[in-house]
């Protein structure tokens, strides 16, 4: 099938979006409670950061399972790596991800304003502008033949959406409406003329959204 561009595993609420408002340090999701988007995930057994033994398994669980597999790269936009703006003013400061980040692979960070490239764990950074395909030429360059995958938040992948430039997508929609924020879609429909959809209920509660290009 060759390389293909993912999106994996991208929660939203029942009216579309991934993030709420106020986004900041303290709060990366804003008035959003992460949980009730992404505690289908949180509950399976194969949650990388489950700390007691037990979880569900199922769909919800397969999902979660296949996050990383066939992927040589996350692209994420500059509001999933921190909550800054403009010029960087703290070159120290490396993200919201901790010495450990989950990715295991680079990242490429679309921003306007580039930074040197730095490692945590087993993670490079990257910093690039440009458009969608500018900043997905780079991350082929970097995913060694594997898939790229694009990572978030909402507006990000919403750009590469709208540029055609998404092979595959799996949105899990949760029971949840945050009534602003950044959004991802008014319907999930929106993008059938596009894919191909499948949509499927979860015991959890979400229903997935399966989407693979025509």
């Amino acid at each position: 099938m060759g390389q293909r561009v993912r999106v994996q595993n991208f929660g939203v609420s029942a009216d579309g979006y991934g993030a709420g408002e106020g986004r900041s340090l303290e709060r990366p999701f804003g008035h959003a409670d992460p949980v009730d988007l992404l505690g289908w995930a949180i509950a399976t057994e194969s949650f990388p950061n489950r700390t007691s033994p037990g979880g569900s398994r199922g769909l919800d669980d397969h999902l979660v399972r296949d996050f990383h597999r066939g992927i040589g790269v996350e692209v994420m936009g500059r509001g999933k790596f921190g909550p800054q703006r403009g010029p960087w003013e703290d070159h120290e400061w490396r993200g919201w991800w901790g010495d450990e980040p989950p990715f295991r692979t680079p990242v490429v960070v679309w921003t306007h304003h580039p930074r040197p490239s730095f490692a945590l764990g087993a993670t490079t950074f990257h910093f690039t502008g440009g458009e969608p395909a500018d900043v997905l030429a780079v991350a082929r360059e970097l995913a060694g033949g594997l898939d790229v995958r694009i990572g978030g938040g909402p507006s990000t992948v919403r750009a590469f959406l709208d540029a055609g430039l998404v092979d595959d997508l799996h949105v899990a929609v949760a029971p949840v409406r945050l009534g602003a924020g950044s959004r991802l879609w008014e319907s999930p429909d929106e993008l059938d003329d596009r894919f191909h959809h499948d949509v499927v209920p979860s015991p959890s509660g979400v229903v997935h959204h399966l989407f693979w290009r025509r």
